[in-house]
């Protein structure tokens, strides 16, 4: 339970700041279009609303693993067993735990990639290049990920 709880309370607060985050751009864009459009919100929409996701993410993976370790150590949840039998909570070892709470880490790494590229300003050709190849590479990864999960 040690472990449990703190993740429990951790993922809620990320889900509440992810969610005031969101609530915060929603009223920059409602100030903006409905009282005053002297600051420019289009830099910031973007890149604010990709971050909120990405906490959302992370809230994700602290709910995976609290809740993966309760039934894994603590007790079995026989409910969300029977009902939902692929349901993202029911694991039933260490290892599917990993892969599963592995498979969010790489979105979120993939959504902070995405807010890396919405600010980038390129000064060489040879940089739009790096771009595609990373782009590539994430494609590559998503599609290897996706062989090993057939099964399910």
């Amino acid at each position: 339970m040690l472990a449990v709880v703190p993740s429990l309370l951790g993922s809620l607060m990320l889900f509440i700041v992810g969610t005031l985050d969101i609530l915060t751009v929603v009223g920059d864009v409602l100030r903006y279009y409905l009282i005053d459009s002297s600051q420019d919100i289009h830099d910031t929409l973007v890149p604010d609303i990709i971050i909120a996701v990405d906490v959302y993410l992370i809230a994700i993976v602290l709910l995976i693993f609290g809740l993966g370790i309760y039934r894994l150590f603590v007790s079995r949840i026989d409910q969300a067993e029977v009902s939902y039998p692929k349901h993202p909570f029911n694991v039933g070892s260490l290892d599917q735990l990993k892969d599963k709470i592995a498979r969010v880490v790489i979105l979120a790494v993939i959504i902070e990639f995405f807010r890396a590229v919405v600010d980038i300003r390129f000064t060489t050709p040879l940089e739009a290049i790096y771009l595609a190849l990373s782009v590539l590479a994430l494609a590559a990864a998503l599609y290897l990920m996706s062989l090993g999960h057939k099964d399910e």
